[in-house]
């Protein structure tokens, strides 16, 4: 049950981030084909910095749990084994330090933006705990990933995150063409 909470968590948090890139292209049209029409939004720069944000953070846990974020592996990919499980976790431990340490005082920082009832200084004058709340959910739903993937893999399994090896030249150009690259 855990598990499909925890899932379903990861994927609205995606889906969060693709309605966020959404609302940016909309007010980026908006914006710029708007102008000749005599349309203005005139805290559209705001809206779409904030969007950006919000897009930025949420899709965090999501690309990691799908194996798509920037991994460099020049150490860990030529341990094998025992060696190699250890690394990883002690590569998961760091990274959780580290993503604990920002989501708590991006929580934090939240926080005290609604409890000082801190207001944006652009055009348009909005809480800023509002639009701060899409990174730091973000940052917070990355951390559970983290620790999620930790206890995952110091129970012995294989990371989920990292995608099996290419076996055919087919799969590498097909992993360069999703990815982008």
């Amino acid at each position: 049950m855990l598990r499909v909470i925890l899932d379903r968590l990861y994927l609205y948090s995606g889906y969060a981030a693709g309605g966020f890139m959404v609302a940016i292209f909309v007010l980026m049209m908006l914006l710029s084909a708007g102008r000749p029409l005599g349309i203005n939004v005139p805290a559209g720069d705001d809206l779409v910095s904030w969007c950006m944000a919000a897009m930025a953070f949420l899709g965090l846990a999501h690309t990691f749990r799908h194996g798509e974020m920037i991994r460099v592996g020049l150490l860990i990919d030529r341990l094998t084994g025992r060696t190699r499980h250890v690394v990883e976790i002690v590569a998961l431990i760091i990274g959780c330090g580290f993503i604990g340490f920002f989501a708590w005082h991006a929580g934090w920082m939240t926080y005290d933006s609604w409890r000082f009832h801190e207001k944006s200084q652009g055009v348009l004058v909005v809480p800023l705990w509002i639009p701060q709340l899409g990174y730091s959910s973000g940052i917070a739903i990355l951390f559970i990933a983290f620790v999620d993937e930790l206890l995952h893999v110091i129970t012995g399994g294989a990371p989920r995150y990292e995608l099996p090896k290419a076996t055919t030249a087919e799969e590498v150009v097909e992993r360069a063409i999703q990815s982008g690259v």
